[in-house]
């Protein structure tokens, strides 16, 4: 396994453990001490970790990670799951996108699209989709969150609601196993509830960490939505609990 892929696998560890050791990690990946001691350091060096006696720890804490942490770790899964989910909207439709490096994708894979609308808070979603020119972009206002350049608050909430569009996309910070959609932010949640409560057709993109994950905002819950976009099949209750709300599952 490359250094990479081997160091945001030691990412989403660190995430969801809070700390991680240089023993277990070696045994886990089958490298050496001194490898696993390198890759934390470099780790450490670009701030995803803090360095400790005989391993690292989590340096983001409870909250969400900072948008450049989220955008690494299953970079590859949050692909396929925006095309597929891109795949599945037309063109000459109009959608919502929130907050997310999983919505970040789905933009990107709507670049080659046409005749479409898109309404969104994040600048990064914005920026992306600003090099398809067959796509109006509006962007909502309000209070600026920094550490993902994305737009959250009452203000930003009330400006979706003077729409009503073919499809909303949105991401979350996790899913429980009663099929709960969950994330960090209230401010960011409320946005969240807006864009669902003024779409047709309202989705997830998720890959199956989600489901590792716990966070302490409900957002919606998965009976609320069209389809799951995600990469790996639900545990079995789950997806069960998903065909009798007719929630559709989407796999790449």
């Amino acid at each position: 396994m490359v250094s990479s892929l081997r160091q945001d696998e030691i990412l989403q560890i660190a995430r969801n453990d809070g700390r991680v050791t240089v023993e277990d990690l070696a045994q886990r990946f089958g490298v050496t001490l001194q490898t696993i001691r390198r890759d934390l350091s470099a780790m450490a060096s670009a701030g995803e970790v803090t360095r400790v006696h005989g391993g690292a720890v989590w340096r983001a804490g409870p909250g969400n990670p900072r948008r450049d942490q989220r955008c690494r770790v299953q970079a590859a899964a949050k692909i396929a799951i925006a095309r597929a989910c891109a795949a599945d909207i037309p063109n000459n439709c109009s959608i919502m996108l929130n907050l997310g490096s999983t919505t970040e994708a789905v933009a990107r894979a709507l670049l080659n699209h046409t005749n479409i609308t898109v309404i969104t808070n994040s600048l990064a979603v914005a920026n992306t989709l600003a090099a398809n020119a067959g796509c109006e972009v509006l962007l909502a206002g309000g209070a600026l969150r920094r550490s993902d350049s994305g737009l959250v608050g009452e203000l930003t909430a009330r400006f979706f609601g003077q729409f009503k569009v073919d499809h909303a996309v949105v991401g979350c910070a996790a899913i429980d196993a009663d099929g709960e959609i969950l994330d960090h932010d209230p401010a960011e949640v409320a946005v969240s509830h807006a864009i669902l409560a003024q779409a047709h057709r309202p989705v997830l993109v998720a890959d199956h960490t989600k489901l590792l994950r716990r966070a302490p905002v409900r957002l919606a819950s998965l009976a609320d939505m069209a389809a799951l976009y995600t990469d790996l099949p639900l545990p079995e209750p789950l997806a069960e609990k998903c065909s009798a709300w007719s929630t559709a599952l989407r796999l790449p």
